[in-house]
């Protein structure tokens, strides 16, 4: 028979602990890139996403250098290994700073180019008085669309990086746990 526990004021303030923490950031994270790589963002198009981007950018990488940090004061032994990714803490710690550093690349440099791409395409629309996919746009406009195409595939594949790094990381913690030792 499954044990009984009661609520308690006591009990509702244990719910408060560096674990929780951890699990909520986590999955705070994990939600939130999913929603925007693959619901949200079918939805924003253009200025929009040029406002909302960096946005998620900065919470992924403040959620996931925060996760970090709680990850090694749980896990000291990680800095001991660090260089062994064969290690499982290890390879965890690995997992979240690849999530950092695709957020980070997407915010600093690829989301710019990105973006000026997107308004350089945008004025030599008015210029032409032709949408960018409108058949017969001049020879800058076709370079602006491959540079744009390009731009955006290397920020949609450093984000899916991201999403398959936090993947992992979740079947471990869901299998191992955050404790720690």
């Amino acid at each position: 028979m499954a044990r009984i526990q009661l609520l308690s004021f006591a009990s509702l303030a244990g719910l408060f602990n560096l674990n929780a923490l951890y699990l909520v950031g986590y999955a705070w994270l994990f939600g939130m890139s999913v929603w925007i790589s693959f619901f949200g963002a079918r939805h924003q198009f253009g200025a929009l996403q040029h406002k909302t981007f960096p946005v998620y950018f900065v919470l992924s990488m403040l959620l996931s250098s925060g996760l970090m940090a709680i990850w090694t004061f749980k896990h000291p032994d990680v800095l001991v290994y660090l260089t062994r990714p064969n290690v499982a803490d290890v390879a965890q710690l690995y997992a979240l700073a690849t999530v950092f550093a695709s957020q980070a690349l997407n915010y600093f440099v690829v989301g710019p180019l990105t973006s000026k791409t997107m308004f350089q395409r945008q004025r030599l629309e008015k210029e032409e008085g032709k949408v960018y996919s409108d058949p017969g746009v001049s020879a800058d406009m076709k370079a602006l669309n491959r540079r744009f195409g390009t731009l955006h595939g290397v920020s949609s594949l450093a984000n899916l990086g991201a999403i398959i790094a936090l993947g992992f990381h979740g079947l471990w913690i869901g299998n191992a746990g955050v404790k720690g030792y």
